[in-house]
Formats: C-alpha cells, structure tokens, sequence
C-alpha cells in the first residue's frame, strides 16, 4: 500500500534542500488563470495532490493546460465549459478538495455566475467559508443553495464595487474578494484584508494583468474595477512553512543544513521565531544556513518570565508553524508556553509526542507548555498515525530525532503538502522509507 513511512531516527543529515513552491500561493494564483482568455505561465508550481488536483480542475473545465517543464504550466481559459459546474464529476472533485472555493471568484467576475458543491477537506478546526460568500454578496452576487444537488447556485451578472469589512483577515476570503472585484464596476475597498506575501504575490500578478489594486501589503486594499485583464507570468514564492519546517528538522537532529533560495525578505519573523528557541540561524544571500548545534536554549522575556510563542495574522506568527515550534521546543533547554489562538484542536497530536517521551503539559485545547529536555533524554520511535498535514510534518521530525524505529501511518495527509518528503530527506541522509 506504501501508506506509512518507516524511519531509524537518531542520525544527523547534512547537506541542501530547496524548498518547493509555496501551495497556498499556488492556489490562489492557480484560479485567477481564469480572469483572463490569454494565456498565463506560472513556474515553481509544488507537484503535490492538492495543487495537481486543481490543475485538473481546470483542465475539465475547459482550460487548455500544458506542461512545459516539471515545475512550469501554461492555462488558457479561452473557452469555459459553463455545463460543466452542474455535473457529478464537478461535484465529486470540487468537493474534495479543498482549494476549488477559489475558483468562485474568478468565475464570477468573468461569467457573472458559478455553481459549487458544499466543501469538505482537512479537519483542522472549523474553517467556515462565510467570509468568500459574504464578500461575494456584498458585492451584488446572489446566493441559492439547492439541497437536492447540494450545489450552491450563484448570479452575479451585475457585480459593483463597495466598501467590504471583512469579519475575519482570512487569506483565501481576501484572495477570493479581491478576483471577483478586479472586473466589477467601481471602486472596492477591502479593510481587515489578509496581507500575507501569498495575497501579496496575488495582487501583483493581477495588476499585470492589468487590474487596479493598491495597498497592496497593507490590511486596506483598494481595488478600481476593468473591463478585462490580459495574460502574464509569474513566479510561485517559497513555501515558508517548508523553510520553518527545515529548520525546525535541522536543529532538532543537530544537523548542519543549507536551504537554498529563501526569498528571506518575504519570511516575517519566521526566523526570528526559531531564533527565540536558541537555534542559530545564519542569512547567506538567499540562503538560509543552520550549524550543527548540540544545544539551543529558549529565551525568557526580559522580566525572566517564560517565553510564550503564539500565532497571529501576518505579519504575525503563522499558525502553520505552531506545531513545528513545539515539537523543536522538546529538546531545547527552558520551557515555553505554545498558544494556539487562530485554531481549535490543532494541538491534539501531543499525546504521540508524549509516548515518544517528551515532557508537554496540553493545558486545553489551544494551550501547551513544553519542558525542554536539552538532549538530555532522547526521544524512542513508536508507531503513530498523522492527523493532519502540519501534525504529520512534525511527527516526521520528531521520529529523525528519535531513537530506534518510527511508523508513521496515513501519510497521504504530509504528501497533501510535502512534495516527495522522503526522497528529499534521504537526500540528506534521513533513514526513511516507504511500507
């Protein structure tokens, strides 16, 4: 079946790893191929289920897809098969994955109407989709849900700009809004919009299609309608939960690591994060280097009281990266109290991490305070099975740490984000394969 990872942990790896482009950026800029009837290039695409699924999405709709290289597509929606979103095979794709509610928004500023089935996908907490549907219907665009299809029906024929206060800074809402306002009439005007560099790449993409966006990076973005928008190319960012994840790998299995190509100025304070953990991280251009380090010591805060790392909306902390903190957080010296504010029940996977042998306390379901063990007690590998993409990427360091055998069972969740996870960790010398 292949479904399971099995991993001697305990050594240290050495070497580069590059990391792959960044999924939810190709998402996003995936749908907007559909703004336009001219062709759109897009390089550095992740060659990951839910990115691949997309694309044949697209494909089924209409959308002539070539492949030009094994990381570069060209998409011309030239001529969009409108039948094709009332059929079984839109309704059994599209609701499986997640991503497909970013094609509404191009749909409906291109063709004034779309239909999509009610979604499904990964189960990490509860991720409501009201701000797409509010902010699509503040801007003219009627919604009827049809329980016997279980398609939402939507008419935008007549989509006009307006002053849209988001009622949470969601990063796929934003980028959603934001396709269907490029071509409504008037001016729009999103406050408590998302502003990760993902909604930023977004944005400056389609104003070289030719749409009129500013603020770009900020939480208010202006956007004055156009009649039509024009073909580009673009270049998908890193994927900074891969480079966090990278360097989280690093430190915890005391390894000299390089990740090349970075794009350091798009990272936040993602490295500053690790760095609070005790890990040296050093810049070198648009690398990032990390020792080989035996010991990384948490900071306090300057008053001495226990370091405390929480997620937040960009620029804040991504809550992505939360777990990947934690499981580092094992073999630090000091303790810290990770805050899990943006989602519920993420950090359930805790209690994996505790038959290994560490030391968590799981306050509730959005608190837990890890107790350093400085490598003073190692980790021993047991049999596990991950719960989702991000709790699966940090059981798999957590195993290459780890003393003896780890199974790691239900790994369609890492590949979900993780492009051939296991050929590039053995490339750094990780003992891990597939059973």
């Amino acid at each position: 079946m292949n479904n399971a990872f099995e991993i001697i942990g305990g050594k240290p790896l050495k070497g580069e790893i590059i990391p792959q482009g960044a999924k939810n950026e190709a998402l996003q800029i995936l749908s907007a191929v559909l703004l336009t009837k001219e062709k759109v290039t897009i390089s550095n695409i992740p060659d990951i289920k839910d990115v691949n699924k997309l694309i044949e999405l697209l494909g089924d709709m209409g959308v002539v897809v070539e492949r030009l290289a094994p990381d570069t597509y060209s998409f011309e929606a030239k001529d969009i098969d409108q039948n094709f979103f009332q059929s079984d095979a839109f309704r059994n794709k599209g609701g499986s994955l997640r991503g497909s509610v970013m094609i509404v928004g191009p749909l409906l500023a291109r063709f004034g109407k779309a239909a999509i089935p009610k979604p499904g996908g990964d189960k990490i907490g509860r991720r409501r989709l009201d701000t797409h549907f509010l902010g699509f219907e503040k801007l003219g665009a009627k919604f009827n849900y049809d329980p016997e299809s279980g398609f939402f029906n939507v008419d935008a024929s007549d989509l006009k700009g307006t002053y849209i206060l988001l009622d949470e800074a969601s990063v796929t809402g934003t980028a959603n809004v934001v396709m269907a306002a490029v071509l409504a009439k008037g001016t729009t005007t999103i406050y408590n919009a998302a502003c990760e560099p993902y909604l930023q790449q977004l944005c400056k993409m389609l104003n070289r299609m030719g749409a009129k966006i500013s603020g770009i990076g900020s939480n208010l973005l202006t956007i004055e309608g156009v009649t039509v928008l024009k073909g580009t190319e673009h270049r998908l960012l890193p994927d900074m939960i891969e480079i966090g994840s990278f360097i989280g790998l690093a430190a915890m299995t005391g390894s000299e690591i390089t990740i090349k190509d970075v794009h350091y100025d798009e990272l936040g304070m993602i490295p500053d994060v690790f760095r609070k953990l005790g890990i040296r991280i050093e810049r070198k251009g648009d690398d990032i280097y990390i020792p080989a380090q035996k010991h990384y010591e948490i900071e306090t805060f300057i008053d001495g009281a226990i370091m405390t790392i929480a997620d937040a909306p960009w620029p804040g902390f991504t809550p992505d990266l939360l777990s990947i903190v934690l499981v580092v957080a094992i073999q630090a010296k000091g303790s810290v109290l990770i805050h899990q504010k943006m989602f519920e029940s993420r950090l359930f996977f805790v209690d994996k991490l505790l038959d290994m042998g560490a030391q968590i306390i799981l306050c509730d379901p959005h608190r837990a305070t890890v107790i350093g063990l400085d490598n003073q007690v190692q980790l021993r590998g047991i049999s596990m099975t991950s719960p989702d993409i991000r709790a699966g990427v940090s059981l798999l360091i957590a195993a290459l740490s780890a003393q003896g055998k780890s199974t790691i069972y239900n790994i369609e969740q890492i590949e979900r984000g993780y492009q051939h996870i296991d050929e590039r960790l053995r490339a750094l010398g990780a003992d891990i394969k597939r059973i």
